[in-house]
């Protein structure tokens, strides 16, 4: 045997980890180079790696395809452009921003604001500059694996240049330093906060195929931690589009006329899941009418 120490299939199977049929599957077809069959045993080197598996390639839905290509092209009047404005403009008047719809897509597409004789905030302007950017960043990379240095790089975006950034106690891109409430009701205190949402995640990546009411459910947890000072339902929503970008579902936007409803399922969520699943299948339905418009494909 030219010298070389040789195991069994066995052997082969109980150092690597994996079942003794797998160890001689790979022999037979030639993916364990030097291993040789006498009789029915088979003779594998003593050094032999285990076989690299092939990683099957997830099909892109058309959705995010399409996203992904006219967000590169800047393409306008598309479903991209479409998205950014509705996402940002629902998002952060859900929020108390001032600026219309108009005004929104007037900075998405021009970068100015063509209003004269009007008073507006300039954070309202800045936070919908940066939230094109975080919509971009939810697009670009939906497939990676939900963290918490992407959840903090999203906040740390959104609300880099305002006025809150300038404030000692506001952590920009990192947690809370001070209490703060949703709804009249305590969230985490700041010192548990990391620990509460590491295992938040830790529960949501146990869950192998994950659907609407999974994201809905990290959502629901989410905002009860409040890990940010500000800016916890926008990263939150941001979150979710992501999310069902990345598992194949037809995402949604929260729109101004659905805030009510949607802050009474978020309230209810634990006893009566229907009514914020029902809120976000409706505005599902609003963005499912979206892509047809644009003839996007609901499946690949």
């Amino acid at each position: 045997m030219n010298g070389k120490e040789y195991i069994s299939a066995a052997e082969y199977a109980a150092h690597h980890g994996i079942a003794e049929r797998t160890a001689r599957h790979y022999c037979a077809i030639g993916k364990i180079e030097g291993a040789f069959l006498t009789g029915k045993t088979w003779n594998i080197p003593a050094g032999a790696a285990l076989p690299a598996r092939k990683k099957r390639k997830r099909k892109v839905m058309p959705l995010l395809a399409a996203l992904r290509e006219q967000m590169e092209m800047r393409l306008p009047g598309g479903i991209y452009h479409k998205t950014q404005i509705e996402l940002t403009y629902n998002s952060n008047h859900i929020e108390g921003s001032k600026l219309t719809r108009e005004q929104t897509r007037l900075i998405f597409e021009t970068n100015t604001i063509g209003k004269e004789n009007e008073v507006l905030r300039v954070d309202d302007i800045i936070e919908t500059i940066n939230h094109f950017r975080c919509t971009d960043t939810i697009i670009a990379r939906a497939e990676e694996r939900l963290s918490e240095a992407f959840i903090c790089e999203l906040h740390g975006m959104l609300k880099s240049g305002t006025s809150d950034a300038r404030k000692s106690w506001f952590a920009v891109g990192a947690y809370k330093t001070l209490p703060n409430e949703i709804g009249g009701m305590d969230t985490t205190p700041p010192e548990e906060v990391a620990q509460a949402l590491h295992t938040l995640l830790r529960q949501y990546h146990a869950i192998k195929h994950k659907t609407l009411d999974d994201i809905l459910d990290f959502h629901y947890h989410f905002e009860c931690i409040h890990p940010f000072q500000d800016g916890n339902g926008r990263v939150g929503r941001l979150i979710m589009f992501k999310e069902c970008l990345a598992h194949g579902i037809i995402p949604f936007i929260i729109t101004d006329e659905l805030k009510m409803f949607y802050y009474r399922g978020l309230q209810q969520w634990p006893v009566i899941p229907g009514y914020l699943r029902d809120t976000c299948l409706t505005a599902q339905d609003y963005y499912a009418l979206m892509m047809q418009k644009f003839r996007i494909k609901r499946e690949c």
